[in-house]
């Protein structure tokens, strides 16, 4: 293998950094709203006239938002252009996913879903400037010692081989089937 081959490997992500509004709103729309611990904040060192304020998105990584008190949230869409974010999603337990629609409408705030997508259920709303939040959960946990993303490979893999459109219950169900026959082991054959 030469050094033009090699891959560089990721190890999952290390942070998201976002553009956001002034301090007290991005605290209020990260913690307040989603219940992003407020980690700690520092100046944006590359750029003096910015805060950059840090959250725990549940898992121990981060997401950062650079701050500026001159901006302040209009209600627009952020551009979908190419090269642009186009959403980011964030995990949720079930039992939290169930009470989403009625503490998003007790804010005032607007969204659109539950939208069931096989695999996942999620709603759709904006943060304060426009970028599109998806808060997804699960329809299945992964067997012990294995990710999701394994059982997302082994039912794209079922899927496909069945011709069916998209991922559902049944690709993930005959995955994690699969997944636990790989990896757990049995004296018995049946």
């Amino acid at each position: 293998m030469t050094d033009a081959t090699r891959k560089i490997q990721a190890q999952g992500v290390h942070h998201i950094t976002l553009i956001g509004a002034d301090r007290q709103t991005s605290i209020d729309f990260w913690e307040g709203l989603l219940g992003m611990p407020f980690i700690f904040d520092q100046p944006n060192l590359d750029n003096p006239d910015e805060g950059h304020l840090y959250f725990d998105p549940g898992d121990g990584r981060l997401i950062t938002i650079f701050t500026n008190e001159g901006r302040k949230p209009e209600g627009r869409a952020v551009p979908q252009v190419p090269g642009a974010v186009h959403h980011i999603a964030f995990n949720l337990s079930k039992a939290v996913f169930s009470q989403v629609e009625k503490r998003l409408k007790a804010r005032g705030v607007a969204y659109t879903g539950p939208k069931d997508r096989g695999f996942m259920d999620s709603i759709y709303f904006r943060d304060p400037l426009g970028l599109v939040i998806e808060l997804a959960c699960y329809r299945f946990e992964p067997p012990e010692g294995c990710r999701h993303a394994d059982v997302m490979i082994e039912a794209h893999r079922i899927r496909v081989e069945r011709g069916d459109h998209h991922i559902d219950q049944e690709h993930l169900a005959d995955a994690i089937e699969l997944l636990v026959e790989r990896t757990q082991q049995s004296l018995s054959r049946s």
